[in-house]
Formats: structure tokens, sequence, C-alpha cells
């Protein structure tokens, strides 16, 4: 692993064929066509140096390959699937387990797929468990067969089945994991497919999460049938490496142009909002005028550079660590981004427990929204502070507003506050309160993340102050029997509202603290 934020990582993943890095997204060759639109080794030439075909197609239309890279002129990493899909599709296929994994290792794939069972979302509960069932039979059988001499340079795919049956979906996972250890190199989500397609992105989520907590951290995942912008980020979050696509050449024959925000169709097109070496040169009005086969070709091209330019977007989030708050700024880009967002928001213990706790220059955090409270550089460094106890002996608690960090002489300020009380200054301690940041120790004003960030919030919401209340009783509650003294900055609403809510936490507690509330002039 050369990187990672919340449980999304840049890793590496080393093949026969070559090295991929991660997470990436396998573009969908389709082997039962003579002419491709875009050929194989264009892909390359877009910094594709892997693909995904499949097997029991090239099998059935091609029998007598005997290489998968001499076939396609590709000389980088082929994964193979295993015919699935057509049976997602159609119900059944007309090959074996065994002979599709053979099959596999005859025609040298890097990266094979066993036959697995698609649970399709609209399934009975019974019908779900019997798929993830036969899944993980077809898992067993397959071991003696990869481990064979033909097999050995193949890495194997064990896919995990259930739909959206969390409790099925779980148990499979949970039993695949002695499995994989026996011969399988990577994991995969099955069956999202239908799921991606009516944009649920919320019910993909809780099937990543469900599947991803019960597998090693260190393994990769695979999720099938995703491809679109809008999702990628969300299932990256959450550990997510691998993907698989063939969006990029179906939403181009249906005239569909792709963006990092959604999908138009070519004709609601004035402008095309984008730069890639296709829109760089064609309009939308030119695309149109052009021969059907053309057009899909030049399309196909364009979704593609789009998405590679998302998963470009995702790895420099994670190497600055503001993964969080692309994750922020992509949630509003549609609403099944919101939906996907806010689902992600019953997961953000997992994310904190895989979020590293400090980056090599890390930049400023950025607060874009009520959901800034969760970044998990706020949330390390609030509960941190809270763990070491800083001020948990001090007699008085002086709360300032954060304007007091740089632009007043806060000693002069603490002497007149505290001139009616009769104690050693040694015993005081100072914090400056923030939205979203909580309330810094006046020691920790100039430490990362309380001297580097930017707020950018049209108002504050109910949440961010309940969470700042909460912030803040809890420094009380650490004290033993403290004086407080809560400064307000006159005209600020919020914060004799936060002052109010205070006070009712630490009455409701039973706490016993005097709380001195005295107003400010800032001017």
């Amino acid at each position: 692993m050369r990187d990672q934020d919340l449980a999304g990582r840049i890793g590496r993943l080393k093949t026969r064929s070559g090295t991929i890095e991660t997470p990436y997204i396998f573009p969908v060759i389709d082997p039962s066509l003579k002419e491709q639109f875009i050929k194989p080794s264009e892909l390359m030439n877009m910094e594709f140096n892997a693909i995904i075909t499949n097997a029991y197609l090239l099998k059935k239309h091609f029998p007598h390959v005997k290489n998968i890279h001499s076939h396609l002129n590709f000389n980088g990493v082929i994964m193979t699937d295993s015919g699935a899909y057509q049976i997602l599709r159609y119900g059944k296929i007309d090959v074996s387990n065994k002979e599709i994994i053979e099959y596999q290792c005859f025609i040298g794939s890097d990266i094979g797929v066993i036959l697995d069972i698609p649970t399709r979302f609209d399934v009975s509960k019974e019908e779900a468990y019997n798929s993830a069932r036969e899944t993980l039979n077809r898992a067993k059988e397959a071991l003696s067969i990869i481990s064979g001499e033909a097999c050995r340079n193949t890495l194997w795919t064990l896919p995990i089945q259930g739909g959206i049956y969390l409790d099925v979906l779980s148990e499979s996972a949970a039993k695949s994991v002695d499995l994989f250890y026996q011969g399988f190199s990577i994991f995969a989500l099955g069956s999202p497919t239908t799921l991606l397609e009516q944009y649920l992105f919320d019910k993909v989520i809780d099937m990543i999460f469900t599947v991803r907590s019960k597998l090693p951290f260190a393994a990769p995942l695979h999720l099938f049938g995703a491809g679109h912008p809008l999702i990628l980020p969300f299932a990256v979050a959450l550990g997510v490496d691998l993907f698989d696509s063939a969006s990029y050449i179906l939403y181009a024959k249906d005239n569909r142009y792709i963006t990092r925000r959604g999908t138009y169709r070519l004709e609601e097109l004035d402008y095309a909002p984008c730069q890639c070496p296709i829109c760089s040169k064609h309009s939308p009005k030119e695309l149109l005028e052009m021969t059907k086969n053309e057009r899909i070709r030049l399309l196909a091209m364009h979704n593609l550079y789009v998405i590679k330019e998302e998963i470009n977007e995702i790895k420099q989030a994670i190497k600055e660590g503001r993964f969080w708050e692309y994750l922020e700024f992509k949630a509003n880009a549609h609403p099944s981004t919101k939906k996907a967002f806010t689902t992600i928001l019953k997961y953000v213990e997992y994310l904190y427990k895989h979020s590293p706790l400090s980056k090599p220059n890390a930049r400023a955090v950025l607060i874009l929204s009520e959901y800034s409270i969760f970044n998990p550089r706020i949330v390390h460094a609030k509960r941190k502070m809270l763990s070491e106890g800083i001020h948990s002996n001090k007699d008085v608690l002086i709360f300032l507003p954060y304007i007091f960090k740089e632009k007043y002489e806060v000693r002069d300020l603490i002497k007149s506050l505290t001139k009616e009380i009769d104690m050693n200054t040694q015993k005081i301690g100072v914090y400056l309160y923030y939205p979203v940041i909580g309330a810094v120790p006046w020691e920790l004003r100039h430490v990362y993340p309380y001297s580097q960030f930017e707020l950018s919030l049209d108002k504050l919401t109910e949440n961010i102050v309940i969470d700042l209340a909460h912030h803040i009783f809890k420094i009380i509650m650490m004290s033993k029997n403290a004086s407080i003294i809560y400064l307000v900055s006159s005209g600020e609403e919020w914060q004799e509202e936060l002052y109010k809510k205070i006070v009712k936490l630490v009455e409701n507690s039973g706490k016993r603290s005097s709380i001195k509330f005295l107003l400010f002039d800032k001017q």
C-alpha cells in the first residue's frame, strides 16, 4: 500500500503481465465482437494498462483461441469474468464451473473469476441465500483446480453473494475468508449492477460495508459492474480497490455523455463541459453530425477519459488527506450521491479506524458543510485532546470565541475575567471555541489541525451548534468542580444559543459546576 485516507488506499496489485495501481477500473471488452469501437491497444495508449473480458463469450464465439493476449492484441493485464453476468441476465449458461476455470487457465488470464451465481436484487431471501451458498460451494470446488500447475500464475477472484440481504451477505463474507487463504487473491462483491443502473447507491453502500468489514483489510476488493464517476469515490472510501464497467461504451451507444456530476444525452448539450482530447476537438453538435459508429467511438473515448479523471481525483484526495472533503463535495453532485454520503455516515467509526492519525505535509482542513463535524482529521484531534485530559486538573475553565486567538492580549483578558476569583492563574485552563473545530486548548492553538483550517459555511446549522456544545460539555465533565467562564461576542446569536445548550447539558448531568456568562463587545 502506497497511501491511505479513510478506508481508501492507493496500492499495487502485481500480476504476471504487469502491475495495476489501485484504485483502478477495468474497461470491459466484449470478446464476441470482431471489430471493437475502441481497440484494446488504444486503451493502453489512454493509460488503461488492464482490461476485463468475458471468458464464457470468448469460448463460445472463438473456441480455438489459445492465448487471450494475442487474440485481443493487448500486452497489459487481462482479467476474465466467468459468465456470471450472463447468468444474471438470462438465468443460465451452458458451461460448468470447472470448465470455465480450466479455460481461463488455458488462455492465460492474468486474473480469473470462478463461475459464481449472481443474486438479483429483487429475489426472495431464500433465493439470495441459495445463490450465496452455491457460490461458496463452487469456490470450494475451485480450490483443487486453481492449485494446479496450469493455474498457478493466475490471480483468482472469490465473489461474495447475498444481494441486498445484508445478513446473508455478511455470513457469506465471513465464510469466504477461510477459503480465500487457500488459493484466492482478490475478493469481489457481486450483483450490484441492477442497483447501480437504478442509482440506488445507498443500498450499494450498505452492501460494500457489510462485506468489507468482514474481510482482511489488506485483501483487495473488487466491485463488479460499477463504473460511473458518481459512485466511485464513495466505494473507494469504504475500501473498494477494483472496479469494472462497460458503461463507457453502453452509454455511448445510447448517445449518453458521462460527466463527473451526472450523465447527459448528447442532444441536450450546447457546450461540452470537458476538455478531454475528444471534447477539445469536437463540439456536441459536431459529434451528433458524425456517422453513428464514429460518434459511438469518440463518445466512448470521452466517457473513459472522464472515468479516468475521476479515479485520478480520488487518488489525489487520498494523497493530500482530503478524501473526506472530496466526499462532501461529491455529495452535492446528485441526489443519489447525497444518499450515498448520508449512508456512509452510519459507518464513520469504520472510517475513523482506518484513517491515518496524521500525514506528512498535511493540507489545511476545509470546512465545507455541517458534515465536516465528521471529518476524521477533526474527530481524531478532538478525541486525542479529550483522552489526554489537558486541563482536567484546573479549577477554572475559560471558553473564549476563536476571535481571541490572535487579535487580543489574552493574559490581560484572563486577569480581568478572574479578578474576583482568588486562585493561582496556573490552575486556569483556557479554550478557544469555534464551529466544527471544537474547543481548542490555548496551548494547542498553533498545532495542526487547529492552526490550519478554512471555513466556508453559509450558516451554522443546529447540528453544528449541538456538536460543539457536546464537545465543550465533555471538557467540563472531565474537570472536578471547576468554575466555568464562558465569553460571548456581542451580536453572535449562535454563541448565546451554544451557551444555553451547554448549561442544559451540565444541569441534566447532575454535575455541580458554576458557569458565568459574560458578554464581550468585539468592536
